[in-house]
């Protein structure tokens, strides 16, 4: 997704006006949005300080997580993000059923995002697994619990968004609150991509 659009070269020097640089989406939101990478940067410094600590330890626990389930989330919040651009799209060209589908779709990519992390963390409760067990999964419980609500706040976000397209308060000329929306959620996605990796691959 573009963040801004710009004039080319070839763009008339009469029409360039009307597409000047736009900061797309809402500014509060894209404070919120510097304000959560900050939060999260901090957090993903002092896990790797910790992991630095105890490296086997972190090597040990994090094999006793399941790649499959990590990748899976991967995909269905890449999926979703790519179903709510294409939504956008569709409101733009006037196809506004087609965009509330689409919303749709992102919202069950959510929704699936959020069962297989709950399965997750019900494999590890049943295990004896919890914040005190060590380190590791202090960490872990903490980045993909405070990630977790995270995606439960953008699907929130989502739904109000859907229910708006569907009795056509959006159309060709009134994207703003969609891509608003969608800032949030590509944040959120964004951050799962960082996590993936960092909680569940890097040894």
């Amino acid at each position: 997704m573009s963040f801004v659009t710009a004039p080319t070269a070839s763009t008339p020097r009469a029409t360039q006006g009307a597409t000047a640089p736009r900061l797309v989406g809402d500014l509060a939101v894209w404070l919120i949005i510097l304000a959560e990478l900050l939060t999260f940067g901090i957090f993903f410094v002092s896990y790797a300080f910790a992991r630095l600590q105890d490296v086997p330890l972190f090597n040990a626990s994090q094999s006793t997580l399941d790649l499959t389930y990590g990748g899976l989330n991967t995909a269905l919040l890449i999926t979703a993000s790519w179903c709510v651009v294409r939504a956008i799209q569709s409101v733009k060209r006037g196809a506004v059923p087609r965009g509330a589908a689409w919303l749709l779709a992102a919202l069950a990519g959510g929704g699936g995002f959020v069962a297989i992390k709950l399965m997750e963390y019900a494999a590890k409760w049943a295990a004896g697994v919890d914040l005190s067990t060590n380190t590791f999964y202090m960490f872990y419980f903490l980045l993909t619990g405070f990630h977790f609500f995270h995606v439960l706040a953008a699907m929130v976000f989502l739904a109000i968004l859907t229910v708006q397209t569907l009795r056509g308060r959006y159309g060709p000329g009134d994207v703003h609150a969609l891509e608003t929306g969608a800032a949030f959620w590509h944040m959120v996605d964004l951050l799962w991509i960082v996590l993936f990796p960092l909680i569940y691959v890097m040894r």
